[in-house]
């Protein structure tokens, strides 16, 4: 547990990805469906987006270590209530998803503990992850096919 400046005791994990700039549990972006992107007129937009997602994941991994395990994050865990996600498995690149949507979920029986960053205090038992969905290209071309990201990219495309 991290121990907040001054020595006021522990920190708890939840407020620091707050401080990270990760919303929380509770606040109405979470709840409310994200609106997607009609591309490519609103690319700008969309760019604009995805950089601040990729720098947020860079402060977060310099403050946690994910090493091994991936990292995710939907436009909206930064209050932006938007359509886009990040996901990076471990060992790749980024993978960008514009308007993901899950389409269909692997039968296979592979529960697995999992945890989100705006609920960062509880990581709980997650389903066998979607395996088959899409997103958009850039272009605003829909793309759907098997996830590489697998349970990553699922939780990212229900946000």
């Amino acid at each position: 547990m991290t121990v907040r400046e001054g020595g006021d005791g522990p920190m708890r994990p939840s407020q620091q990805m707050r401080d990270l700039g990760i919303v929380q549990y509770g606040a109405p972006v979470l709840r409310d469906p994200a609106r997607p992107f009609a591309l490519p007129d609103e690319r700008e937009t969309l760019d604009t987006v995805v950089g601040q997602l990729l720098e947020v994941m860079e402060r977060i991994r310099r403050a946690h270590d994910f090493s091994g395990k991936g990292l995710g994050l939907a436009a909206p865990q930064i209050g932006i209530g938007r359509s886009a996600a990040v996901v990076q498995p471990p060992g790749s690149d980024p993978i960008v998803l514009l308007n993901p949507r899950v389409t269909d979920a692997s039968e296979d029986m592979d529960e697995r503990f999992e945890g989100c960053l705006s609920f960062f205090d509880v990581r709980a038992q997650v389903p066998p992850p979607a395996d088959h969905g899409g997103n958009d290209d850039s272009s605003g071309q829909y793309r759907e096919g098997r996830l590489r990201a697998g349970r990553r990219a699922a939780h990212r495309a229900r946000n």
